[in-house]
């Protein structure tokens, strides 16, 4: 696989750093990287950067090596040689295999290189169900499936490292020449199991068979084998730079390294203003380097990505170039197939559009090659003189963007088709110099002003905000309403989830609320323009970047009416004025109603607290409920609609009354109204202390955040009686709820600790145990903008 590669080359004349925001010291689970939206961002899975490749939040290797050259001495200060994987059977997401295959019970030893499969029917792998499972080829809705895929050798391959990649849903067993090499349960895509010495002895000239078997138990099936070959080049860059620190900042990650002498500051800017749309979707970051020692040295820097970045897998074809315009070098890969928006799903990457490495110094030399020969090349290579700092800009052209109910549209910063992606990294060279003093400034800036909350806390919102952000995609709908989309990351892959929306807004409720507006006039468009017809909100509004109409399997009634009805009070608070409620007042009373009717003592049903099993009569569940019918009454009172202001109001607080009396267990107030010993986090009562409501009396949060302090264990407080894990964003709301700045820390440091100690480097988690440094499930999703829940506080009490 060709590999893209920048030499820059310098001599080094003495710098001096300038002053730098205040260091976050939280070893941060995963370091981000590259945060552009949820297909196309990476992130350093290790302490130090150059002990893994960058990967995609789906643990999906992304190749991103950098070398600097001291004289002659090489150190590798970013990413890893990884070894390059060699498609010697292509699986059926890249091209199609022929294959034998039956839906009984085979007789005899069908596993064997030597059994007579004639009698078998012919069909094109992957097999699968068409309805669900894009990438099948033939049509599979049996329970059972067997399948043999025979192939001729032209090498001996039984001194090689060949891995055996295969998907499956559900269970499998597959076997390569009679023996078997996996036996496994539950689905999984995109599998890989090295082959051992057994098999591979068996890999000879002449023919071979993968047979396999799979079992669907239901819903959807899937099988798909490929085999892949590793090759075995020797490491060039084996000495490695000496990382002196790494530094998360909101829209920057910090590296220092020493190499020998020399120092190398390595720092990767998100420019994420969320009042800036332009610069906010701008498909740019920058990679940018500052070089400093006590006397001059010569120096090259290599930069080399892998075409995997534009990419689903690794052994999908592409094509790379470089080129030259108005003064910039470009890089350019993409894959060869360009099946724009067909792909989606949860733990998928983009495979269409063009991934871009840039730079605008004179003294750069970009190469399309083997990363072997390249790397060669730059241990050879001329030295030219130079200064010894600069920067590169990384970005992605995904051409279209998101399908709307049926209309593909375009990232905005191409909205109108009027731009281009060499434009958008014109602007970003032209505008570095200004954008990086604004950066700088807001990273200083937002550590001193959220420290007033405590370190701890500064430093959880650095790590989030950029997370949050990467797991949006912002576009125009036809009829211009701006659309801030959601994916629902290592979740199920929903766009527009409203129970993501609801814990992440609090991030954009602060910044600008017009993205929070955004996060919203999908779910209002789909219930006003008829498309959904029930009496509530709908969960989503497809699988990203599909966003053709709910898909998810269930729906959340009380939960997404509550979310719709409160969040749509939250911008009137901001903004101070109803006038965005107003535009959907029809829809919101139907929300309201149903919560009036169905929201007291919730049925069973879904909900976002389910995670240990369904259950009827939540009553953190009804709080939601009664906020949002005391939100329409809000709502209703600042249009000047007093009587109906009244009767929701009325209700709400006659609500509320009736909940304390069927929630109340002694100390604190039950998980459910009817299972007394048990509780749970109340934090959505949080809304009723932030907005001043007085729904509630004030002594029930009181005397609950007194109680969940005798709950708390070493990594936080559990989310309710039933599990010792918890949700990191419900626990951020529940300590906002304490009164004093004290006891608001005694709930955020246990947060704090966990992602300082947690054995999962993954982007955070917000699903964690509270008893064992480790995830429960979920991360890098987008609902750590619940964090920000406290600075939005600070905001609407400053206005009162």
């Amino acid at each position: 696989m060709k590999s893209v590669s920048f030499f820059l080359l310098s001599l080094l004349l003495p710098i001096f750093l300038q002053a730098q925001s205040i260091k976050n010291s939280l070893r941060a689970p995963a370091y981000p990287l590259i945060t552009l939206d949820p297909n196309m961002s990476a992130w350093s899975y290790s302490d130090e950067l150059y002990e893994s490749s960058p990967r995609h939040w789906s643990d999906k290797k992304l190749p991103l090596l950098g070398v600097l050259k001291v004289d002659n001495e090489y150190y590798r200060f970013l990413g890893t040689e990884e070894i390059e994987l060699l498609s010697m059977l292509p699986n059926g997401e890249d091209k199609p295999w022929e294959a034998k295959y039956l839906t009984q019970d085979p007789v005899g030893d069908w596993t064997a290189i030597s059994y007579d499969d004639q009698s078998w029917q012919q069909g094109k792998g992957a097999f699968g169900t068409f309805e669900n499972e894009p990438h099948s080829k033939t049509n599979w809705t049996n329970a059972k499936i067997w399948v043999r895929r025979t192939f001729d050798l032209k090498e001996d391959l039984s001194n090689s490292s060949i891995l055996l990649e295969f998907s499956h849903d559900d269970d499998a067993e597959i076997f390569i020449n009679g023996i078997q090499v996996v036996k496994t349960g539950g689905t999984g895509k995109n599998k890989r199991v090295k082959l051992n010495d057994a098999v591979i002895k068996t890999l000879k000239p002449g023919k071979n068979v993968i047979a396999a078997y799979c079992f669907n138990g239901g819903a959807n099936g899937f099988l798909d084998v490929g085999l892949l070959k590793e090759r075995t080049d020797q490491a060039l860059f084996p000495k490695t730079a000496k990382q002196i620190s790494a530094d998360v900042q909101p829209m920057q990650t910090h590296y220092v390294f020493q190499c020998g002498d020399v120092e190398l500051k390595i720092t990767f800017t998100a420019p994420l203003f969320l009042d800036d749309l332009a610069l906010l979707s701008r498909p740019v970051n920058y990679l940018s380097y500052e070089i400093s020692s006590s006397k001059p040295r010569t120096v090259e820097l290599y930069l080399e990505a892998s075409p995997n970045w534009a990419l689903h897998l690794p052994t999908q074809a592409s094509s790379s170039s470089t080129f030259q315009k108005n003064g910039i070098t470009y890089l350019k890969t993409g894959s060869v197939a360009q099946k724009i928006l067909e792909r989606k799903g949860d733990h998928v990457r983009n495979d269409w559009g063009y991934f871009y490495m840039a730079s605008d110094a004179k003294n750069i030399q970009a190469k399309v090659g083997s990363g072997e020969v390249q790397k060669l090349a730059f241990r050879t290579n001329i030295q030219v003189k130079g200064k010894a700092k600069g920067k590169f800009a990384i970005g992605y052209d995904d051409v279209f963007a998101i399908q709307y109910f049926g209309e593909n549209l375009r990232p905005y910063w191409n909205k109108d088709g009027k731009s281009s992606i060499e434009q958008q990294f014109e602007l970003a060279f032209k505008d570095y110099d200004l954008v990086m003093k604004k950066v700088t400034d807001f990273d200083r800036n937002f550590i001193l002003q959220y420290q007033r909350y405590g370190k701890s806390y500064a430093e959880l919102c650095a790590l989030a905000y950029r997370q949050s952000i990467a797991a949006h995609k912002l576009v125009q709908a036809p009829n211009g309403d701006l659309l801030w989309l959601s994916k629902e990351n290592d979740s199920n892959g929903s766009i527009g989830t409203v129970d993501i929306t609801y814990p992440s807004a609090p991030l954009y409720l602060y910044y600008n609320p017009e993205l929070a507006k955004a996060m919203m006039n999908f779910i209002f468009y789909y219930s006003e323009s008829g498309k959904w017809k029930k009496p509530f909100p709908a969960h989503d509004i497809g699988t990203y970047p599909v966003a053709n109409g709910q898909t998810y399997g269930g729906d959340m009634p009380v939960e997404e009416g509550g979310n719709m009805l409160i969040l749509t009070y939250a911008i009137a608070k901001v903004e101070g004025n109803a006038d965005y409620a107003a535009k959907h007042w029809s829809v919101l009373k139907t929300w309201a109603d149903y919560l009036v009717e169905k929201g007291l003592d919730p049925e069973n049903q879904l909900c976002t607290d389910d995670f240990a099993g369904h259950f009827a009569h939540n009553a953190n569940l009804s709080i939601k409920a009664i906020m949002g019918i005391a939100s329409f009454g809000y709502l209703a009172e600042m249009q000047g609609k007093k009587d109906l202001a009244n009767t929701y109001l009325s209700k709400a607080k006659e609500m509320a009354k009736e909940w304390e009396k069927m929630a109340n267990d002694g100390d604190h107030y039950r998980l459910t109204f009817d299972k007394p010993g048990t509780w749970s986090q109340k934090y959505n009562m949080v809304w009723d202390n932030l907005f001043d409501m007085q729904i509630f009396d004030p002594k029930i949060r009181e005397k609950e955040i007194q109680y969940y302090l005798t709950k708390q264990n070493r990594y936080g407080l559990p989310l309710d009686s039933r599990e010792t894990y918890t949700k990191t964003d419900w626990i951020l709301w529940t300590a906002s709820m304490a009164e004093d700045q004290a006891t608001f820390e005694q709930y955020v440091n246990p947060v704090h600790q966990f992602m300082n100690e947690t054995v999962n480097r993954v982007p955070m988690s917000d699903w964690v145990f509270t008893d064992k440094p480790e995830r429960r499930g979920f991360k890098a999703r987008s609902v750590v903008g619940a964090y920000f829940i406290k600075m939005l506080e600070e905001k609407i009490k400053s206005k009162n």
